[in-house]
C-alpha cells in the first residue's frame, strides 16, 4: 500500500476544499470571491500532494504551454472581476492540461461495479469511448 505523508493529507484536504469552493462559486452565480479562494486552494493542494517541484514541472512543460497559459490566465481574469469569462478560459486550460489523464480515469471508473454498468449503456458507450480513448490499449 502507498504511504501518504501528513503533507499529502493536507494537500488532499486543500484540493478538496478548492474543488468545493469552485463548485459553490459556480452554483452561486459565479461568485468571484468563492472562485478565487477555490482556485488558490486547489493549486496549493496540488502543490502539497505532488510537491512544488513536480507541480512546476507539470505546468511548465513545453507541450502544455497553451493549457497552462489559459488556466492561469483564467484565474487572473477571475481575480480581476470577470468570473464567467475567467471560468470559461480556465476550463479550456484545465481540459488542455489534464486531457492525458482522462482516459486513465474513464477506464478506472469503468471497472467500478455500478459505474461500469452505466458506462456500458448504449447511449453512454459512444461518449465513454470518445473520452476514454482506445479501450484495448494496455496501461503500464
Amino acid at each position: 500500500m502507498i504511504e501518504v505523508t501528513d503533507l499529502q493529507k493536507i494537500g488532499i484536504g486543500l484540493a478538496g476544499f478548492g474543488i468545493s469552493f469552485l463548485f459553490l462559486g459556480m452554483l452561486l452565480l459565479f461568485d468571484k470571491g468563492l472562485l478565487a479562494i477555490g482556485n488558490i486552494l486547489f493549486i496549493s493542494g496540488l502543490g502539497c500532494v505532488i510537491g512544488v517541484e513536480r507541480t512546476l514541472r507539470f505546468f511548465f512543460q513545453r507541450h502544455k504551454v497553451k493549457g497552462t497559459t489559459a488556466f492561469f490566465g483564467g484565474i487572473f481574469i477571475v481575480l480581476l472581476g470577470f468570473p464567467i469569462i475567467g471560468m470559461i478560459v480556465e476550463s479550456y486550460g484545465f481540459f488542455a492540461l489534464f486531457s492525458g489523464f482522462f482516459p486513465v480515469a474513464i477506464n478506472f471508473l469503468g471497472r467500478v461495479p455500478v459505474l461500469g454498468s452505466l458506462f456500458n449503456l448504449p447511449f453512454m458507450q459512444k461518449i465513454v469511448q470518445k473520452l476514454g480513448g482506445d479501450g484495448n490499449r494496455t496501461t503500464v
